[in-house]
């Protein structure tokens, strides 16, 4: 570790222990002035923001291309004006299948993420991160030939691959902002890094919409290879040019080297302390994110995976449209992300308690979401007011990402990668539920009611997990 004790800013100001950092950091914070020198743990954001965009967008492309893949007219007794426009896909895929389909990503997904957040707690997260990615961005240049050749089982065999490699994504980009970003930049970082998977999803339903229609080898397929492509150009650029601390970093200034690990350290000295697995397992505050982040994925996973084919067999929106328009709910949570990360740090900065911004925000951003899936099932004969609704109530739903998500590094910076990993593993283990779900309620007849009931399951959910968070949740340092 680098010497950190001594002076580092222009005034001359003494660094020696820790009560002096917080005043130096509250002042400078109050003149604006914190640090000037943040080129390279900017880099490092911006890459672990564009990583877990890549990461959606290769999660969710297959929402999209699913409702090209399949034969709606063969599956179903009933075939709307919009729809008859439409070519049908190759695929007999009845809508429990599609739910298996779209679920078996979070298999492979959700199993490697409490073996990495072990480890990367002794060989890092870099290397995790960039290969893993890379295997993910590999294996969707198999799917339309395991599609075509492999059928449902050839296909989730590959889904499955592709979860296994994008496993390492969140365990490893909090153990990076724990090492790479100071405590009082986490609410806005935290939230810019992790606003990527709404981006990411951005950027993928109305690109996939338009590839599935107009694209090469017959539409859909042109969606992986493409996406495939961009995806492994970043796992190389990543691998290449981030660096797992500014410790060894050797991109870095001097002055921001120190400023970073001063800010870090001295709130939380670094020592080799074993993992207090006790502690963790009997912690009320650490069971309060673990059952927000499984109520948030529950309703997110529903909406992210069901909402194109929402608009295609319920409102009848052609392929081209539905991309676009299932798209603008995730624009909305990318933009009020960053807004809420914003607030969230200047409330921090002027006193407010940690815990209660988190509460605010997550409250925020769970009861929000479920006021909107109660509503829309009853505007259902309105495409502008739906989308009105979704976009709002998934706008409110980028605030969590100041609230329970960005808590594990409140709780313990030292283990935040380990943290999120058993959370994020249990969240999408109820996450990969949503899909089968709603592919049972709405199999038997794809109607408005059965909708409502897809959506009444992902609202009661939400309001559940936000108030157990808000009754056990602290921003209070654990470990």
């Amino acid at each position: 570790m680098t010497d950190t004790a001594g002076v580092y800013d222009s005034k001359g100001v003494s660094n020696r222990n820790r009560s002096d950092q917080e005043v130096r950091m509250e002042r400078y914070a109050s003149d604006g002035q914190i640090p000037r020198c943040r080129k390279t743990r900017f880099f490092v954001v911006l890459m672990l923001f564009s990583g877990m965009a890549n990461a959606y967008v290769m999660r969710t492309n297959m929402s999209v291309a699913i409702v090209a893949m399949v034969n709606h007219t063969a599956i179903s007794h009933t075939k709307s004006s919009t729809q008859s426009k439409e070519r049908d896909g190759d695929f007999e895929w009845s809508y429990k299948l599609q739910g298996y389909i779209l679920s078996s990503f979070f298999y492979g997904y959700v199993i490697t993420q409490i073996p990495f957040g072990l480890m990367i707690k002794y060989y890092g997260a870099r290397h995790f991160l960039g290969w893993g990615m890379m295997i993910n961005s590999l294996a969707a240049f198999f799917i339309p030939i395991s599609a075509r050749s492999g059928g449902v089982v050839g296909l989730c065999v590959v889904r499955f691959i592709q979860g296994l490699g994008e496993g390492p994504i969140v365990p490893c980009s909090h153990s990076l902002l724990a090492q790479w970003v100071p405590p009082n930049e986490r609410s806005l970082a935290g939230a810019a890094v992790y606003a990527g998977a709404q981006f990411g999803t951005i950027v993928s339903m109305p690109l996939s919409g338009l590839l599935a229609h107009y694209g090469f080898d017959g539409g859909w397929p042109s969606i992986f290879y493409i996406f495939g492509l961009f995806s492994t150009i970043w796992c190389i650029i990543f691998i290449c040019l981030v660096q797992e601390s500014p410790a060894v970093s050797t991109r870095i200034s001097e002055a921001e080297r120190r400023h970073i690990m001063e800010a870090i350290w001295q709130a939380q000295p670094e020592e080799r302390s074993r993992i207090p697995f006790l502690g963790i397992a009997k912690s009320p505050p650490f069971y309060a994110i673990l059952v927000a982040h499984a109520g948030h994925n529950y309703g997110y996973e529903t909406l992210m995976t069901m909402l194109p084919t929402y608009m295609y067999r319920v409102l009848n929106v052609n392929i081209r449209t539905n991309g676009i328009i299932s798209s603008l709910p995730y624009l909305a949570m990318w933009i009020l992300a960053i807004v809420f990360g914003i607030l969230a740090d200047c409330l921090i900065r002027r006193n407010f308690s940690i815990t209660v911004v988190r509460k605010l925000m997550n409250s925020l951003g769970q009861y929000g979401p479920a006021v909107a899936l109660i509503s829309v099932g009853f505007v259902h004969h309105s495409l502008w007011l739906t989308s009105v609704i979704f976009i709002l109530g998934m706008g409110l739903n980028g605030a969590i990402y100041c609230g329970f998500k960005i808590n594990h590094l409140d709780l313990s910076p030292r283990f935040a990668g380990l943290l999120i990993s058993v959370t994020n593993c249990v969240a999408n283990l109820v996450g990969l539920m949503a899909p089968m779900v709603a592919g049972h309620v709405i199999d038997p007849k794809p109607s408005v009611e059965n909708w409502r009931i897809v959506f009444y399951i992902a609202a009661g959910v939400f309001i559940f997990t936000a108030s157990f968070y808000n009754v056990f949740a602290s921003g209070k340092q654990q470990w």
